[in-house]
């Protein structure tokens, strides 16, 4: 626990104008960051991002002020994103398809190569697509995604490993990258990290 996040905690709890703004600017790049990830969509992205943080002033009081704040909050950005994005799986999205229908082909691979790691991500589960965002775009250990997704740390190294596995498979076959010899392909089965 860092004595400088309750005590801002505690000026928030006291409605004081300049701890809630101080709390908002702490944290708001790496909550939005992660809801443009894990959403694909930035004005959807935009929207959460504004309940995130009404969330977390209606829960302060239920922080438990032995833990550290960051995971906290990212816990709520995650879980925030799970429900928007079990709710917009019961409706169509045409938006999904404008990307798909443009005419330019990328000047260089490295373009596509982006296009296709980002389509990737995109289709792995929510669990994988959210421990991959939160490891390897926002650099958290983790611990505190195990704590941020309420889940043994055990569980987050395999999700990732899985993640990763799913992710270069795609490229694999999307022609991004080349095979690996036989001897040297990852193990799908294998639940360890990397």
């Amino acid at each position: 626990m860092s004595t400088d996040d309750a005590a801002l905690v505690r000026r928030c709890l006291r409605d004081d104008p300049e701890a809630i703004r101080a709390l908002v600017e702490r944290f708001q790049s790496e909550v939005f960051g992660l809801c443009v990830r894990l959403l694909s969509h930035r004005q959807d992205a935009e929207d959460v991002t504004q309940e995130v943080f009404l969330r977390i002033f209606r829960s302060l009081r239920r922080w438990d002020s032995t833990r550290p704040l960051k995971p906290w909050v990212m816990s709520i950005a995650v879980n925030r994103c799970r429900t928007w994005m079990s709710q917009r799986a019961r409706r169509p999205e045409l938006a999904d398809y404008l990307q798909d229908t443009a005419a330019d082909r990328p000047a260089d691979d490295s373009a596509e190569l982006v296009v296709e790691l980002h389509a990737a991500i995109h289709e792995l589960r929510p669990e994988y697509r959210m421990v991959f965002v939160l490891f390897h775009e926002q650099g958290q250990p983790y611990e505190e995604i195990a704590e941020a997704l309420d889940r043994p740390v055990g569980t987050i190294k395999t999700w990732l490993h899985r993640a990763r596995i799913e992710v270069l498979e795609r490229l694999r076959r999307r022609g991004m990258v080349a095979d690996l010899p036989v001897g040297e392909q990852p193990e799908p089965s294998q639940g360890g990290p990397p």
